[in-house]
């Protein structure tokens, strides 16, 4: 690839890539090819033909994340990890994945390959194909260096997981520790360096969740708590299923160095975006257990019950304080970070 580029004007995406000629042809055969390499990317087609047996789950998303790169990841490894994710929250084995690229004229060449080669190998990590795409490429001014957008099919191998499932007595877990992608590109906006390293959770979520499918784990709701974070995903299952939900702030687990922005920044924890984060409802006399798989096989250590539904409050979440009062956890309201994702 690197002979394929060594020309100064093309050490930058140049508006003829995305003009449907030779260019264009050169630039998707050495870096998007090269890195998804698949045989049915290689038939060319108009679209691609797949097979899925039984019922499917298709999901679709778009990232606009500024900046680009930012500790613990970068809008590659976002693209795909955040619709793998969204399959994996239904009980889908993520299967293909479609990927388009708008970029804008003048994006390093390098940085582009580095951003394709990311995705790579985040879809090894849940054997997921990237199966066709589109790529185009804006004057410069016109966007801001890259936008990519995914979506994604997946076999449908745990049903009736759904917000709507939540049922009285059902125990609140969480994966980790919440609001670190939220406050890692806080960071990178503001260019603050900590003594500590606080890196995003972006992570691809599906060999975690096949671990729980795999246990045969009776899960009534999951969801990776992105924008909005805790607080969306919890006020949103309260409302569709018009139950009630306990949680224990003490029980919350956050890191130090996000308690430490929010207090800086005037954020909630709750309030911040997770990609690598999710909750859960179960029954609470297997709740330990969901507990145990997620920390062993997926190194979160940080997984905890923080709550439980019941009848009271329907429609709301209740957040008891480590002080002994209550009070109603809502919804994030307006924009605390745009671009986040």
């Amino acid at each position: 690839m690197s002979q394929a580029f060594d020309n100064a004007t093309e050490k930058s995406v140049q508006l003829s890539h995305g003009g449907g000629g030779k260019e264009m042809n050169h630039l998707i055969k050495s870096i998007f090819f090269k890195a998804f390499n698949n045989p049915i990317l290689a038939n060319e087609e108009d679209a691609a033909i797949v097979n899925i047996e039984g019922q499917a789950a298709f999901t679709t998303d778009s990232f606009t994340v500024a900046p680009l790169f930012f500790a613990g990841g970068n809008i590659g490894k976002l693209a795909v990890a955040g619709t793998v994710n969204d399959l994996a929250m239904m009980g889908a084995e993520p299967q293909y994945l479609s990927c388009s690229f708008i970029i804008e004229e003048g994006f390093p060449i390098r940085q582009l390959k580095e951003i394709v080669d990311t995705m790579a190998k985040e879809l090894h990590k849940s054997c997921t194909r990237v199966v066709c795409g589109d790529t185009k490429v804006v004057p410069k001014g016109c966007a801001d260096g890259l936008f990519i957008n995914t979506s994604g099919v997946g076999r449908i191998l745990k049903p009736n997981i759904s917000v709507k499932n939540l049922q009285v007595g059902d125990a609140i877990i969480v994966s980790g520790d919440i609001g670190r992608h939220g406050a890692a590109i806080l960071m990178a906006r503001e260019g603050l360096a900590l003594e500590s390293e606080l890196t995003s959770d972006c992570a691809n979520l599906w060999p975690i969740v096949e671990q729980l499918i795999a246990a045969n784990i009776d899960i009534h709701a999951m969801r990776d708590a992105t924008r909005g974070g805790l607080a969306a995903v919890l006020n949103e299952w309260a409302v569709a299923s018009n139950v009630g939900i306990n949680v224990e702030e003490s029980l919350i687990p956050v890191s130090d160095e996000v308690k430490g922005l929010c207090e800086l920044y005037g954020f909630e924890p709750h309030d911040l975006a997770n990609e690598g984060t999710f909750i859960l409802a179960v029954p609470s006399d297997i709740a330990a257990g969901v507990v145990e798989i997620i920390q062993r096989y997926g190194h979160c250590h940080q997984a905890a019950i923080i709550g439980r539904v019941d009848a009271d409050h329907q429609g709301k979440v209740v957040l008891k304080t480590p002080w002994g009062s209550s009070r109603y956890l809502d919804l994030p309201h307006g924009e605390l970070l745009p671009r986040i994702c």
